[in-house]
C-alpha cells in the first residue's frame, strides 16, 4: 500500500491537534526510525517516523520499541536541539509526501529558535531532516551529495528545498475547467485509472482504481468508458473530504483477516473476498497495519548475522549427514569381505600362488555357484584372507562410529532448528542478545566475528492469564525455555510442548490446584501457536513439571520426559493475544 499524499495529509491533521505539547523523550530504535514522546497537561502520546525503504510512514503510535544501548548520532542531535521543544504546527507541503512539524525550541543562549522536523515519505528515497528557522539543514538521516543525485542535494548546512516538481496537478487546487481540459486532451484509449495517477499528484493506484470501479464496476475501463462530468464529480467528492479533513480511515482485510491495504475510502474493487474495517483515526489504522510488519523488518535487519550463521551451520550439517550416510552404505559390504575371507580360508589347499583371482564354491549361497575372488598375487592366500578380514573389521567399526556421528549431527540439526524457531519469535534486542549468548555458549563462538560475552538481562518470557486466572509462561528462545522449565517450574505445575517439533516451553502455574479443561486447552493453544506447527489440529504434549528432566550437558532448551498426555488443538491468535500480559 502506498502511503500517498492524502493519507499523509490526514495523519498530519491528527498530529496538528497536539499543539502546545512538549517533547519529553526522543528515541531511535532502528537505523531509519525515530520515536518522539510528547506530553501535554492532559495526555501523553508518541510520534513515529520511519524513513526505511520498506515501510516508510509517520503517525501517532501506541506501540513500544526496544532501544539500542547507545543512541545513534541523529538521535543525539535531535535530543540536543528538540528536547523540551513545544509543537506549534504540523502540515504537508503542496500535496507532496513531505510532512513538516514545527517546534518552538531554544538555542544555547536561551533565545527562542524555531526548528522544523521534515519527513519525506517517498519509498526508498524517504528521509528525516532537521532544519532551523531559515530552513538550513542541521541534521538528517540520509545525506545526498552530487555522487548520488545531480538534481537535488541534501547536506548539513544547505538550505532545504522540496523534491523536484512532477508534471502533475495538485488535486486540492485543480478546477473543473482544468480537469475537463486534461480529460479532453488525453487519449481515449488510456486506462481511466492511469489517467488519474498520471495527471494528478499524490493519488495512490488503489484509490484511482476504486474511483473507476465505482463508476463502471471494472478497474480496467478505458477513459472513453467514463463520462467526464461523472468522473469529476466522484473525484471532487473524495478530494474534498481530504481537503476538509472529513475522510475516514479504512483497513481492507482478506478473507482470513490479514490486512491487505489501508485507505481513506472503502476499497470495494477487491470484491466479496475482502472486507473493510473502519478505524477511529488514521494513526490507529496505520499502527494496526504496520506494527507487526515494522517490527518484523527491524528484527530481520538486526538478526541478519545470526540468520547467516544458522543457515551456514544447517547447510554444513545436512551435507555432513549426506556424506556419512553414503559412507554407511559402503559399509554394508562388510559382510561380503568377511565371506570372501572365509571362502579363501576354506580353500587354502587348492589356491595356487601367482594368480590374480581364485575361483571357489560359494557355500553361503544355497545354489552353491562358483565365484571369482580378486587376490593379490604378490602375497600368500592366507595373507589375502587376513586382508579381507581386516577390511571387514574396519568397515564394521566404521559403521558403528558413522551411525554415532550421524545421530550427533541430527541432534545438532534439531538444535539449530530450535534456534531458528527462537529467531522467528524475537521481539527486540534483548531477545537477540540472549540468542547470541546461547550460540556462543553452545560452541559457535568461532563463527561469530568480533563477538564477546555480554551481560544480558534476566529472561523475560511471555506471560498470559487463562480464563480461570492461571498464569502461563511461554519461552521465546532456548534461554527462556530453560529458565521456565528449570527455575520457574514447581512439581505440581503443568508443562506443555508441541509434539515432535521445535517450539516454546509453556508452563501453567497451578499452586497445587486442578485447572479446568478450558485452562488446559488455552495453555495447549499457546504452545501450539508458538511452535513450528502449522494449520489446524496441532498435537501438543503436556505433563506435570516433575516429569520433565534436563540431562546434564545437553544443549540449551533440550529436555526429556516419559510420562505425558496429548491434546489436539487449533490455536486462536486473537484469543491468545487477548490473554497476553504486556
Amino acid at each position: 500500500m502506498a502511503f500517498d499524499a492524502g493519507i499523509l495529509r490526514c495523519v498530519m491533521h491528527e498530529i496538528d491537534t497536539l499543539k502546545e505539547s512538549r517533547i519529553e523523550k526522543i528515541h531511535q530504535p532502528s537505523n531509519d526510525e525515530i520515536i518522539i514522546a510528547l506530553h501535554s497537561a492532559t495526555k501523553k502520546t508518541k510520534i513515529l517516523i520511519n524513513a526505511g525503504s520498506n515501510y516508510p510512514r509517520i503517525n501517532l503510535t501506541e506501540t513500544t520499541s526496544e532501544n539500542p544501548p547507545k543512541a545513534p548520532n541523529l538521535c543525539m542531535l535531535l535530543r540536543k536541539h528538540l528536547n523540551g521543544a513545544k509543537l506549534t504546527s504540523a502540515y504537508t507541503m503542496e500535496y507532496e509526501r513531505v510532512a513538516v512539524i514545527e517546534f518552538e525550541a531554544y538555542d544555547e543562549m536561551g533565545f527562542k529558535a524555531p526548528k522544523y522536523l521534515i519527513s519525506e515519505i517517498m519509498g526508498k528515497y524517504s528521509n528525516i531532516i532537521l532544519a532551523d528557522q531559515n530552513k538550513k539543514i542541521i541534521a538528517l538521516l540520509k545525506p545526498i551529495d552530487f555522487s548520488i543525485s545531480l538534481q537535488r542535494q541534501l547536506l548539513v548546512g544547505m538550505k532545504y528545498e522540496l523534491p523536484p516538481k512532477q508534471d502533475k496537478l495538485n488535486p486540492l487546487t485543480v478546477t473543473e475547467k482544468e480537469f475537463f481540459n486534461i480529460y479532453d486532451n488525453a487519449s481515449a484509449q488510456m486506462k481511466a485509472e492511469k489517467f488519474i495517477t498520471s495527471y494528478f499528484q499524490g493519488i495512490a493506484s488503489s484509490t484511482a482504481r476504486e474511483i473507476v470501479f465505482s463508476l463502471t464496476n471494472d478497474i480496467d475501463s478505458l477513459l472513453l468508458d467514463v463520462e467526464k462530468q461523472t468522473l469529476y464529480r466522484v473525484f471532487l467528492k473524495i478530494i474534498s473530504n481530504i481537503k476538509e479533513f472529513k475522510a475516514k480511515p479504512y483497513l481492507t482485510l482478506d478473507a482470513d483477516g490479514t490486512p491487505r491495504e489501508f485507505s481513506y475510502i472503502p476499497l470495494n474493487h477487491y470484491g466479496n473476498q475482502c472486507s473493510a474495517e473502519e478505524y477511529e483515526s488514521f494513526s490507529a489504522l496505520i499502527d494496526a497495519y504496520y506494527s507487526k510488519k515494522g517490527t518484523d523488518e527491524r528484527i530481520r535487519q538486526k538478526s541478519a548475522d545470526i540468520f547467516k550463521l544458522l543457515t551456514n551451520a544447517e547447510n554444513r550439517i545436512v551435507k555432513k549427514i549426506a556424506i556419512q550416510t553414503e559412507e554407511i552404505g559402503e559399509c554394508e559390504k562388510a559382510d561380503e569381505y568377511r565371506q570372501m575371507a572365509d571362502l579363501i580360508t576354506a580353500n587354502l589347499y587348492s589356491i595356487k600362488s601367482g594368480r590374480d583371482f581364485v575361483q571357489v564354491v560359494n557355500y553361503y549361497d544355497e545354489n552353491m555357484p562358483l565365484v571369482n575372488i580378486p587376490i593379490d598375487s604378490k602375497i600368500s592366500p592366507q595373507q589375502n584372507a587376513q586382508r579381507y578380514y581386516k577390511r571387514y573389521a574396519k568397515m564394521k567399526k566404521a559403521k558403528i562410529e558413522l551411525s554415532k556421528q550421524i545421530g550427533l549431527a541430527r541432534e545438532e540439526l534439531e538444535y539449530i532448528h530450535t534456534v531458528f524457531d527462537a529467531l522467528s519469535k524475537a521481539e527486540g534486542e534483548t531477545d537477540l542478545s540472549q540468542i547470541r549468548n546461547e550460540l556462543y555458549q553452545s560452541g559457535y563462538a568461532s563463527r561469530m566475528k568480533n563477538y564477546s560475552v555480554q551481560k544480558t538481562q534476566a529472561p523475560k518470557p511471555l506471560k498470559f492469564i487463562t480464563s480461570g486466572g492461571y498464569t502461563v509462561y511461554c519461552g521465546k528462545n532456548n534461554t527462556q525455555n530453560d529458565y521456565i522449565t528449570t527455575k520457574l517450574a514447581e512439581k505440581t505445575d503443568w508443562w506443555f510442548h508441541v509434539k515432535n517439533l521445535p517450539g516454546s516451553h509453556v508452563l501453567m502455574k497451578c499452586k497445587g490446584e486442578e485447572p479446568s479443561e478450558k485452562d488446559f486447552t488455552e495453555s495447549a493453544e499457546i504452545a501450539a501457536f508458538y511452535s513450528k506447527g502449522e494449520g489446524n489440529n496441532i498435537e501438543v504434549d503436556y505433563t506435570l513439571a516433575k516429569h520433565v528432566k534436563k540431562p546434564a550437558g545437553s544443549k540449551p532448551g533440550f529436555v526429556i520426559y516419559h510420562v505425558n498426555w496429548s491434546a489436539v488443538v487449533t490455536p486462536n491468535e486473537k484469543r491468545i493475544r487477548e490473554m497476553q500480559i504486556k
